[in-house]
């Protein structure tokens, strides 16, 4: 780990949420509307979204469907409507219109789960956290900080064991821009790859060409 921090540090030094937002609100909708979906489709999305509405109330102070229409390009986008008008009602109800700073209170609004949360304490409030999606999850397994079966929760929980507390923001940051940039779902950049020697999966997807070379 030590290691691949000093790697991924220098490879991506200023790796950071790439969700456009101005406040905690407008980051905890971009999270939300981002399961499932790119940062780049969310942008375009809230450029117009943020614009329109800008408070919870102005997300109900329009019909469901007009929401739904708004947000039409985001897969999932009738249940992230439904979640983004509960979620704002909450807000309202019960914390004065604000986003709550606390993660146990953040995960009790609708459609906020413990990685959206994870992004938003960090990212609005400082607060050191490792939020595991997709991109984390793979990297972290290919290069064995994880097992294969384990599930997201115990990814955050061993990540937390290996990375310093104060590195656990800027390392989520650039665990997400080595998976979406280098390591590659698909087609991950293995042959110029600095951390080739000590990835498994690297090894076995460089044997093919170093095989035609021997040859």
């Amino acid at each position: 780990m030590d290691h691949f921090l000093s790697v991924v540090g220098e490879m991506f030094p200023d790796a950071h949420c790439e969700l456009h937002h101005r406040n905690p609100f407008e980051l905890t909708i971009a999270v939300l509307l981002s399961a499932q979906c790119t940062d780049e489709t969310v942008n375009k999305v809230t450029a117009d979204l943020f614009q329109k509405y800008q408070t919870p109330a102005d997300y109900l102070a329009v019909p469901l469907d007009e929401l739904e229409h708004d947000i039409r390009r985001i897969g999932l986008f009738r249940n992230k409507a439904l979640f983004i008008q509960k979620l704002c009602r909450m807000l309202l109800e019960d914390y004065g219109g604000e986003i709550p700073q606390q993660h146990e209170e953040l995960t009790k609004l609708p459609g906020v789960g413990r990685k959206t949360a994870n992004v938003v304490v960090s990212n609005a409030f400082g607060v050191p956290a490792i939020a595991v999606d997709t991109h984390v999850e793979r990297v972290s397994k290919r290069l064995g900080f994880a097992k294969a079966d384990d599930s997201v929760l115990e990814v955050e929980k061993k990540l937390m064991k290996l990375v310093p507390r104060a590195l656990w923001t800027e390392t989520h940051h650039r665990l997400i821009f080595f998976g979406r940039y280098h390591c590659k779902a698909q087609n991950p950049n293995c042959p110029v790859c600095p951390m080739v020697d000590e990835c498994k999966e690297g090894k076995q997807r460089m044997k093919p060409a170093l095989n035609r070379k021997a040859k």
